[in-house]
């Protein structure tokens, strides 16, 4: 039996009685230096009794990162998972830690050294840039083993992390920087260029609209857009001829010319115009340099064009470019920049010099490998968030620098998932059963189960099911199984002509 949340699945764990070495309120005695916790035996809302620590860790002057641990008063597995955040969020997943806790596991998450959700909460607070960046999960993660070893008598048999998004990025850092946290790392759709992200996003709003905020390109149209590539390319792309989603979208050769405004059409409705075509054209491509043409991230693929409107513009505040207080108070330090003064020649420079604590880029997982770590990356092929292509690079950097990384490096795009999950294919990827038979039983992935279900209530039932390949390879129908289950499929690597 498996449960499926978010963009992992758990196993049923066997759970056996667990014998406390420490009572739970009895942690809150003699916290290393800088700690502060609180303890409670509870009830949580669809959990079993657990210890519940709530802590702050100063690690530094100015650092105040906020954690939970949950504990199982019975029934630990012996094994930590630590799950991330999203965006700039300080909220916990506690939907996660549920799921976790349910199976045995002992469970923390963290604030990130922060409350909100906006960038601006660095105002004032100058180390919860790094707190955010990296520090806060790892030192969230050091302060929960000890808890763990104090609380059972015992260290923890395995560590693992999970994250999306944002969380993505969390797992990423910890690979770079502290490789010695986690024995099984799951980075989904990691946010983790994410200074060249933001840029991204710029870029969206500048070519999307007019001088005076207006958009170009109406949003209404976009379905259009969408259905014209759907109906040119899914199924010819290596999907199967009912998908209605994109296997490969680098494989599709629709072009928005082809749908472009004849002269002289009065209803454009059902067309681009010029300016429409020159928009999407540019979302594409991906940020460029407007006078060198040097590409400076990445384009949004194919397929992706439902979910474009959340980031083409602050969703509160259409008027400005999403997560403007990034380069106000990330960036530039400044509370009145606009993004008209955005100059591509000398800003680069100064959004390169702001990279150290926040993009988690650096393609050296030596250490990592070194420590016996294992990796699990994945991302949706049709995320309108972070271009897949963030994904593929960062594999490809991995490989220039280590050769194969498949002994502790596997990366699997999704077809048709979105930012972490839902969209129009597969909704949902299973890794956490494939990242613990991989850590503690050496067994490698060569494919995740991916699934679809019928609607965002799981309960609602299964659309179809399809193997997600450890890249480059890609699910292959054998042409003869029933093509909506998995065991109809096969991996293979494409033929450079495929």
């Amino acid at each position: 039996m498996k449960i499926f949340l978010g963009a992992f699945a758990i196993g049923i764990a066997a759970l056996a009685h667990t014998a406390h070495a420490t009572p739970c309120a009895d942690l809150t005695t003699r916290p290393p230096a800088g700690m502060t916790i609180t303890a409670s035996e509870a009830t949580l809302p669809a959990s079993p009794p657990v210890c519940r620590l709530k802590g702050q860790i100063s690690p530094v002057q100015g650092s105040r990162i906020g954690f939970e641990l949950w504990l199982p008063l019975s029934g630990w597995n012996g094994k930590f998972q630590m799950v991330g955040n999203g965006g700039y969020s300080s909220a916990l997943d506690t939907r996660a830690m549920t799921t976790l806790i349910n199976n045995g596991y002992a469970v923390a998450a963290t604030d990130t050294g922060h409350t909100g959700d906006d960038p601006d909460f660095v105002v004032g607070h100058p180390e919860a840039l790094a707190d955010w960046g990296h520090r806060a999960v790892h030192e969230t993660a050091i302060a929960a083993k000890a808890l763990i070893a104090r609380y059972y008598g015992q260290a923890p048999r395995h560590s693992y992390f999970s994250g999306c998004s944002t969380g993505g990025q969390q797992a990423l850092m910890e690979a770079q920087r502290y490789p010695g946290d986690f024995d099984g790392i799951i980075a989904g759709d990691p946010g983790s260029n994410r200074t060249r992200l933001n840029l991204g996003f710029l870029w969206l709003y500048r070519v999307s609209h007019r001088a005076d905020g207006s958009l170009i390109f109406p949003p209404s149209k976009l379905s259009m857009l969408n259905k014209a590539i759907l109906d040119a390319c899914a199924g010819k792309d290596g999907g199967l001829p009912g998908d209605r989603f994109l296997t490969a979208p680098a494989r599709c050769s629709f072009k928005p010319k082809q749908i472009r405004c004849k002269r002289g059409v009065s209803d454009e409705s059902h067309c681009l115009t010029k300016a429409e075509v020159r928009v999407v054209e540019q979302i594409y491509r991906g940020a460029r340099h407007p006078r060198t043409g040097a590409q400076l991230y990445y384009g949004w693929v194919k397929g992706s064009e439902w979910g474009w409107p959340a980031y083409w513009a602050n969703p509160v505040k259409p008027s400005e470019p999403a997560r403007l207080n990034f380069w106000r108070y990330w960036v530039f330090n400044d509370p009145t920049w606009t993004a008209d003064r955005f100059n591509f020649d000398r800003d680069i420079v100064r959004l390169d010099q702001s990279r150290g604590p926040i993009d988690a880029i650096d393609p050296d997982l030596s250490a990592f490998a070194a420590a016996g770590g294992k990796l699990i990356q994945f991302h949706g092929l049709a995320d309108p968030v972070v271009p897949p292509d963030e994904s593929t690079g960062y594999y490809n950097q991995i490989k220039t620098r280590a050769g194969d990384p498949s002994a502790f490096f596997r990366l699997f795009m999704v077809p048709g998932l979105g930012h972490c999950q839902g969209g129009p294919g597969l909704t949902s990827v299973a890794a956490q059963d494939a990242l613990e038979q991989w850590v503690e039983n050496g067994v490698a992935p060569k494919s995740l189960p991916g699934v679809r279900f019928k609607s965002m209530n799981q309960a609602d039932g299964v659309s179809f099911t399809r193997p997600v390949c450890a890249y480059p390879a890609r699910a292959v129908y054998d042409g003869k199984g029933d093509p909506s289950t998995a065991a109809s499929f096969t991996c293979r690597v494409p033929k450079p002509h495929d």
